[in-house]
Formats: C-alpha cells, sequence, structure tokens
C-alpha cells in the first residue's frame, strides 16, 4: 500500500507517525494533553473489554497476535497516529 499510510519520510510529508510527532510538540499543550488523556481513556476501557472477554492472559493473547498480523496491526497503528492528529489539529485552529 503507497500513499497516505507509506511509512517511508519522504522529505515533504513524513510518515503519520512523525507528523504525529510534529503536531503533539508544536500544538497548543492544553489541547494536546487533552487528546491525550482521551485516547488513554480509550485504550484502558478496551484493554477492559479485552481482558473481559479473553481472560487475564489477554496480554499474551495480544502479543502473538501482534505477531502474526504484524501488517494489519501497523496499518491501524498509521490510522491511529493520523486520527489523534486530525483530534489536535481540528481543535487547533
Amino acid at each position: 500500500m503507497y500513499g497516505l499510510f507509506e511509512d517511508e519520510d519522504d522529505g515533504l510529508l513524513g510518515s503519520p507517525k512523525s507528523k504525529l510527532m510534529d503536531v503533539l510538540f508544536n500544538a497548543n499543550n492544553d489541547i494536546v494533553r487533552m487528546e491525550l488523556e482521551k485516547f488513554v481513556q480509550r485504550t484502558a476501557a478496551m484493554e477492559i473489554l479485552l481482558e473481559e472477554q479473553l481472560g487475564e492472559n489477554f496480554y499474551d493473547k495480544v502479543n502473538k497476535l501482534t505477531i502474526m498480523k504484524q501488517d494489519d496491526v501497523e496499518i491501524k497503528a498509521k490510522s491511529l497516529y493520523i486520527e489523534l492528529m486530525g483530534a489536535i489539529l481540528s481543535q487547533s485552529e
């Protein structure tokens, strides 16, 4: 897959991860903190759901899945970088 999800830093656009880092370090600090808090809360809720569904050893299952579906995990991670960056930028205008 090429384009928005490309991991290579092309000099002008950069990867979603590198662009998010730029936004995190340059956007309004209050907005960044608020969005990171929301992201962590959402992640915590998802972990609770996973633990309820998969049991206490869900981390082992998640780690195995991360290895088995590495490409899908990378695509989802890049999508989350873009989502978080968009949430921050949309409030920074």
